[in-house]
């Protein structure tokens, strides 16, 4: 059976072959309703299935956006990573996921794939510092849109969040409950100074208790971003004899973790230890008691990077911070903080 091509779907509509690029592609060009619909019954009738290849060859451009994201298991990158996706598909775009593992090398590897691969545009939730990520980007003069951190190194249009503020809303709330102090559950040694997310959650956190008269000494502690690591620190950190009242947790994942530990020690949450959390994955909700936490809007962030990868007219360069676009954070809370009890 000969393969249908482009020429068929144009004699049977009775229009021309640019006509029907103009519909498969939906522009440059507008097309009239009636001939639209002519084209894509002639479409449907003859089963035609437009060569995606042959069209990425010549535009030099696929329907492909890259997502490099730290770790696709963590409950907030899954969620971002959906949110993108669902973003893309409103633009008719793809998307291609690569997971960084908070490795340099993997994240350089992954810019080179995608970019190679010719990706209408890459989002990069980067792991790191990113000195070799900025190089590969300035290398291949690609199309980049930073999202949820920002590395100083990395000049590109950015969408993030109030992270600061959002730690700030949170630990005002906790300190509003009477306690005497909060503590902090932060980032490790690894986690950069600058451009981080969690970096930032502690220095809302240190601002807010600060403005509280509050002294910092011994109150922040380092822990991995996933729940696992973080559970075996709060062990520790929980059955100690400096045992805090309350805790911000820099990630939700980190606050699963230490209310696990909390349960397996006794420990009545809020009762005995109040807790919050900061991303607000969707099991946040569902924890035991449910968890108070930071939120962001993540779908308004997603179509925020899909359109600024994806339109020029948009990437208006101008200064850094000009070329930054923050999403404001919001308290969600729920019984963990000690409020409906």
């Amino acid at each position: 059976m000969a393969k249908v091509t482009r020429d068929d779907v144009a004699r049977l509509a009775g229009t021309s072959t640019a006509v029907v690029s103009y519909v498969i592609n939906n522009g440059p060009r507008p097309v009239a309703p009636a001939t639209r619909e002519r084209v894509l019954a002639a479409i449907k009738e003859l089963g035609y299935r437009p060569d995606r290849v042959a069209q990425a060859m010549a535009s030099r451009r696929t329907d492909l956006i890259g997502l490099i994201v730290p770790d696709a298991r963590q409950p907030f990158f899954a969620e971002m990573a959906h949110a993108v996706e669902q973003a893309a598909a409103e633009r008719g775009k793809m998307v291609l996921v690569g997971n960084s593992d908070y490795l340099d090398e993997r994240e350089v590897h992954y810019l080179r794939a995608f970019l190679g691969m010719r990706v209408s545009g890459l989002i990069l939730i980067s792991q790191g510092p990113s000195e070799h990520a900025a190089a590969e980007i300035d290398a291949w003069d690609a199309r980049v849109v930073l999202m949820h951190r920002r590395p100083d190194a990395i000049d590109d249009v950015a969408v993030v969040t109030d992270d600061v503020g959002g730690a700030q809303l949170a630990t005002r709330h906790l300190l509003e409950h009477g306690h005497p102090y909060v503590a902090c559950l932060g980032g490790t040694e690894r986690t950069p100074t600058i451009g981080d997310p969690v970096t930032d959650h502690v220095e809302g956190w240190r601002r807010a208790m600060r403005e509280a008269g509050k002294s910092l000494e011994g109150r922040l502690f380092p822990a991995p971003y996933n729940r696992y690591d973080a559970y075996k620190v709060a062990l520790e950190l929980l059955s100690g004899p400096d045992r805090p009242p309350a805790l911000l947790c820099a990630t939700d994942d980190q606050a699963i973790g230490v209310l696990r530990a909390a349960r397996e020690l006794r420990i009545d949450v809020p009762g005995e230890l109040a807790v919050a959390g900061f991303d607000d994955v969707k099991e946040a909700a569902l924890t035991d008691p449910p968890l108070t936490t930071v939120a962001s809007d993540r779908q308004a962030m997603a179509r925020a990077a899909v359109d600024l990868v994806l339109d020029d007219s948009l990437r208006v360069m101008g200064t850094r911070r000009e070329r930054l676009k923050q999403f404001p954070s919001a308290l969600v809370v729920r019984r963990s903080c000690g409020c409906g009890d």
